[in-house]
């Protein structure tokens, strides 16, 4: 325990301060397939009856037609977070004509890469350059990559709490390089420590050998149509997942704001040579939006992103640069295929005592070798994280993860503590307690328990999933929403389509001329 954690635990815990902690936000972004009774990819078009992919706030999707993602409004309770978004997919079950939605994060038996649908979003500019954007995935990755779904957890600390603390601290800096450097520290801890949240919370240890569309592979097989690894946690989340070699050079270690934002900027505008031999554009037809190591922010592919809400028309490094870190994204969480929503309360509450540990406990800048250690120990859990006797790195050293992960948890327990005392009741404690039963029974995991039924009822990955899928479709049609629900999400779905149409009946813009504009708002970045 560290004495600025204690320091910083203590004040925080006083009478006068201890109310803030009830003022974090949270959000969840949930993506899932939609897919036919049989578990085949749905490749109908979005669902015009839940509204614009390009303009509803809370129902759109990400790559293909067929991903949805689904995005609550922050709250202050994630319990509220919840059940919002229950009430968007109660609400998206009605409108689905008989398809499902996919209860894990890596996809069933995919149809040929050529058959799976970019997502569409009409023929505005910005529509069109979404389509594009997505165009590029394709050219860069393939489409079966793009069809991995997941859950984004957004976790904001009260704005109050960072003068707090730098006042506390004498900290010279401005509110708002404070706030942000705060952040960027706390997303340093995030990346020594967040294999621990692929030890309890990775449910991806198996796929459907389809996904690998014949590439070698080191995975065992377990049926006809399975493969796994007998002792990984999210196999999603591995060099099977979004890796490339455009990117590999782009890991930053985030030691300030202002290098993380360099190497994006850097990399938004790098040609990549293998990308430049595609060009942007095939007969006419835009391929991608440009040739560089990413085409947008978004592009990179990370565990963890800072975040700041973006104006109209604002990229995401524009906000960030003017107006510094607001919250975090976390990116690496699997879809639990036995729950629902993919995620429950208690995974919720554990999260906000991991953040706020990561957020409060001493964060030294990381030097290059402490990086690899974060990013190999990262991967050897997702690819063999129950393994027994399993050791990682830690400053240079081997150390069990079974040793690690209970000095973990006696650290996160502090804060597990705080919240409790600032919200009454013994949630985040209970939820602290399952996860040591986790570390001390690796059967108690989600992946574990994945490959559990896999072997107990003989099931293939695609038919588990496929039988998890239909029991969360029961679940959500067996109760209607409320009448209030039901008529604004009804408003939003319809302004959503007005939106889009108002957006279309603009003036013509040359797309091109589009494209220049928006590539040149980085390369103005670049130059200031």
């Amino acid at each position: 325990m560290s004495d600025l954690l204690s320091r910083r635990l203590a004040l925080l815990g006083e009478r006068a301060h201890l109310s803030l902690l009830t003022q974090c936000l949270h959000g969840i972004e949930r993506e899932c397939l939609r897919v036919d009774d049989n578990g085949q990819l749905a490749l109908t078009p979005h669902p015009v009856a839940v509204g614009s992919a390009l303009t509803n706030p809370q129902i759109t999707t990400d790559y293909s037609e067929s991903l949805l993602e689904f995005i609550t409004p922050t709250e202050h309770d994630p319990a509220a977070t919840l059940a919002d978004l229950e009430k968007i997919h109660r609400f998206t079950y009605q409108k689905l004509d008989g398809e499902l939605l996919w209860s894990a994060s890596m996809p069933g038996r995919l149809p040929s890469e050529e058959a799976i649908p970019i997502a569409r979003y009409g023929t505005s500019p910005i529509g069109r350059l979404k389509y594009v954007y997505r165009r590029g995935l394709a050219v860069r990755y393939g489409k079966t990559m793009q069809c991995i779904a997941g859950i984004h957890y957004n976790f904001s600390l009260p704005e109050a709490l960072w003068p707090l603390l730098k006042e506390a601290e004498g900290d010279p800096q401005s509110d708002r390089d404070f706030q942000s450097a705060r952040y960027i520290a706390m997303i340093r801890n995030f990346r020594r420590y967040s294999w621990l949240l692929m030890y309890l919370f990775g449910a991806a240890p198996a796929l459907d050998q389809n996904f690998l569309r014949g590439r070698p592979h080191d995975l065992d097989r377990l049926d006809a149509d399975t493969l796994f690894l007998p002792w990984a946690t999210s196999l999603r989340m591995s060099d099977l997942g979004y890796q490339n070699n455009a990117q590999s050079g782009l890991t930053p270690c985030y030691n300030s704001l202002d290098s993380y934002l360099s190497s994006l900027r850097q990399a938004v505008s790098t040609p990549y040579p293998p990308y430049a031999e595609i060009g942007t554009k095939r007969d006419g037809e835009w391929v991608q939006l440009n040739t560089n190591v990413i085409q947008i922010e978004n592009e990179y592919y990370s565990s963890i992103r800072p975040k700041r809400v973006t104006y109209t028309g604002e990229r995401p490094i524009q906000a960030l640069m003017a107006r510094g870190v607001q919250y975090v994204e976390v990116r690496c969480l699997d879809i639990n295929p036995f729950l629902p929503l993919g995620i429950d309360l208690a995974e919720s509450r554990f999260l906000d005592a991991f953040l706020l540990f990561c957020a409060l406990q001493d964060s030294p800048p990381l030097a290059g070798g402490e990086c690899r250690d974060c990013t190999d120990n990262f991967q050897r859990v997702v690819k063999e994280g129950r393994r027994p006797g399993l050791h990682l790195q830690r400053n240079g050293q081997e150390i069990g993860l079974k040793e690690w992960a209970f000095e973990l948890l006696e650290q996160i327990a502090r804060t597990a503590d705080l919240l409790d005392r600032a919200q009454g009741g013994q949630a985040h404690a209970e939820a602290l307690q399952a996860q040591r039963l986790k570390v001390e029974d690796t059967r108690l995991t989600p992946s574990a328990q994945v490959l559990a039924e896999l072997r107990e009822r003989g099931e293939s990955f695609s038919e588990f999933s496929l039988r998890q899928s239909r029991l969360h479709a029961e679940y959500f049609r067996a109760q209607a929403l409320a009448p209030d629900d039901q008529a604004r999400l009804e408003a939003m779905a319809r302004e959503s389509l007005e939106e889009q149409a108002r957006l279309e009946a603009e003036p013509d813009v040359d797309f091109d001329t589009f494209v220049a504009a928006y590539q040149a708002s980085i390369l103005g970045l670049l130059s200031n």
